[in-house]
């Protein structure tokens, strides 16, 4: 994938958690890198769990998962 539809798929996962964590808004940059490094985060979980992501689907429901993580952990820390 280019840096173009990384760039989507990562403000997609970055909106996507920040909307699940129900959190104040994190606005659109904010969102990208969130998703971005979700996308790594999120990666790097599956390939520990023997799950691999073939579609853009899945790319983004890995990168989603990561930001849900990476928020959930930044929360954890900031108490």
């Amino acid at each position: 994938m280019g840096l173009i539809g990384s760039l989507i798929i990562g403000g997609i996962a970055g909106w996507l958690a920040g909307s699940l964590m129900k959190g104040q808004g994190y606005g659109l940059v904010v969102n990208i890198i969130l998703g971005l490094v979700g996308g790594l985060v999120g990666g790097w979980v599956f390939a520990i769990l023997g799950l691999a992501t073939t579609s853009v689907i899945g790319q983004l429901i890995c990168a989603t998962a990561g930001a849900v993580l990476l928020i959930v952990l930044a929360r954890a820390i900031r108490k």
